[in-house]
This record gives structure tokens, C-alpha cells and sequence, in this order.
């Protein structure tokens, strides 16, 4: 399957949630993408409530529906909740942590980056975005590109980090202390709908 390359704000506008977790896709435009967009109304279904929910998670990871279930199915295999177990296992793909860390202002970006060999793990040249990291594992650029322009810029734009993070300004890297608590990420997901989509 191949990866979806269009437009992110789409993507936001059909499921009606910011895949950026920026808000800034639906501020002007909160309804549906195309010329009808606006009079959809109708009440979604269960399942229609489901598969949504699985879409808003899928397109703020950026992730294609295989490696999407492939992943669930690892959560399943995991002690403790199937739903948080999934969305700790998506938020320990290099490319979320590259864009947590604040390189990349998008998680889009960060997976160029590390497509592009720019991204190190515990020293070592790492190019696959969905590599897993494990807590404890050093996440830091290569030498050369600790000065790409891209990199400083979206720096710059950091105000705040998560917890499960300590960066090191100095030397510009980040440690990935432990997996995320259910409370530090996204509220406005409901993965209990996943599960449910997933379990029919």
C-alpha cells in the first residue's frame, strides 16, 4: 500500500481532528473536505464511529493500514491494556520521537529526516522511521547535520516537552526515559473504539 503524500489538512477536515495536534487545520475550516463538506450531517454508526476513531490515530502517525494492524496486533500480544499498549508502541516509533523531540516540526518531517540518514540511535545511523525504541536509548542527529537549517528552526519553535523525554541541549540529544503514561497523550483519543473496531 502506498504511503498517502496529499494534503494533511484533508485528512484532519474528514475526520474532523487535528492530525497535527496543532488545532490549526480545522481554526477556518471545522467541516468536511469537498463541495459538500459542509452539509454532511448525518449520524455516524458504530462501526462509522470506530473506523473513525482508527483514521484519526492512523493519519496523526502517519502510518498505512498494515503496519497500522501489525502494531495493534503486538499491543494485543502485551500485558495490560490493548488500547494504551497500542498507542505507547506508536509513540515509540523513531520518527513520533524525532518530532516529539522537537527536530522536525511534523511528524512528517521528522520521518524525512530520518529517511535521510540524518537520525542516530545510541550512536548508530538508524534510517527506518518505524524503528522501536526502547527506553533508555539515545536519540540524537549525526555530526554533520546537528547545523541543517530545518533542524534549527524547528528548535527554535519548542516550548515544551514531553515527560517521558530528557533532551540535552548541549549536545543536542534526547533520551527516551520510559513509555508514555496514558494521561501524557492525546485526550481527544478514544482507543477503546480501535479496540472494538479490530476485535469485530
Amino acid at each position: 500500500m502506498a504511503r498517502y503524500t496529499g494534503p494533511s489538512y484533508k485528512q484532519a477536515r474528514r475526520v474532523g481532528f487535528s492530525v497535527t495536534e496543532t488545532g490549526k487545520e480545522l481554526a477556518r475550516r471545522p467541516y468536511g473536505p469537498g463541495q459538500h463538506g459542509n452539509d454532511r450531517k448525518g449520524k455516524l454508526s458504530d462501526y462509522g464511529n470506530q473506523l473513525k476513531e482508527k483514521q484519526k490515530v492512523r493519519f496523526m502517525y502517519g502510518v498505512n493500514e498494515r503496519q497500522f494492524r501489525k502494531t495493534f496486533d503486538e499491543a494485543c500480544k502485551m500485558k495490560g491494556s490493548n488500547g494504551e499498549n497500542f498507542l505507547r508502541l506508536l509513540e515509540s516509533r523513531l520518527d513520533n520521537l524525532v518530532y516529539r523531540i522537537g527536530f522536525a516540526a511534523t511528524r512528517r518531517g521528522a520521518r524525512q529526516l530520518v529517511n535521510h540518514g540524518h537520525v542516530t540511535v545510541n550512536g548508530k545511523k538508524v534510517n527506518i522511521p518505524s524503528y522501536r525504541v526502547k527506553p533508555g536509548d539515545v536519540i540524537s542527529l549525526k555530526d554533520d547535520d546537528k547545523n541543517l537549517k530545518v533542524v534549527g528552526e524547528a528548535l527554535s519553535k519548542v516550548t515544551k516537552r514531553v515527560e517521558f523525554i530528557n533532551y540535552d541541549e548541549g549536545k543536542m540529544e534526547a533520551t527516551y526515559v520510559r513509555m508514555p503514561e496514558r494521561n501524557e497523550l492525546n485526550a481527544d483519543i478514544n482507543e477503546a473504539l480501535i479496540v472494538e473496531f479490530y476485535n469485530k
